[in-house]
């Protein structure tokens, strides 16, 4: 069965919408033979990532970067898993209090060296999420999960 591996960290009440929309969608019931796995940041394995076919990444944006748990996600995994997930997809969503720019480009940047394929948009919300933004949020988790559907 294919693995969706959601790596997130929520420390906020605006990370957790977003990440729970990002697990609606992931989850729905359109979505069928995918196993859908959420891992804090912190917790997330190197085997976690060589064993995911595909990964959604979710951050706040500090101090114009990716959060300090996420970096440590990609600083455990790098290496382990350069050569053995090359062109599986990913996506992203990214919370910000005035600016996202800074930890796109971080994401983008790493998951470019990793050989990942972008299949959505960034998801990006300054300030408290709209409902628009948590449609987003769902959309994102929708497609890349349906996106592994065997």
């Amino acid at each position: 069965m294919p693995r969706l591996l959601i790596v997130h960290h929520t420390p906020s009440p605006s990370m957790q919408a977003m990440f729970e929309a990002v697990v609606a969608g992931a989850t729905a019931d359109e979505i069928e033979g995918v196993e859908v796995v959420r891992r804090p940041a912190l917790a997330a394995t190197p085997l976690d990532a060589i064993e995911a076919d595909g990964y959604i990444l979710g951050t706040p944006a500090n101090i114009g970067y990716m959060s300090g748990a996420l970096k440590v996600f990609f600083d455990t995994v790098y290496y382990q898993i350069l050569d053995t997930t090359v062109g599986r997809p990913y996506a992203t969503y990214v919370h910000g209090n005035s600016d996202t720019v800074g930890a796109v480009r971080a994401i983008e940047s790493i998951a470019t060296g990793l050989g990942w394929q972008r299949v959505f948009q960034p998801v990006t919300v300054t300030g408290t999420p709209t409902k628009a933004d948590l449609e987003a949020c769902w959309e994102l988790g929708a497609t890349v999960a349906a996106g592994l559907m065997p």
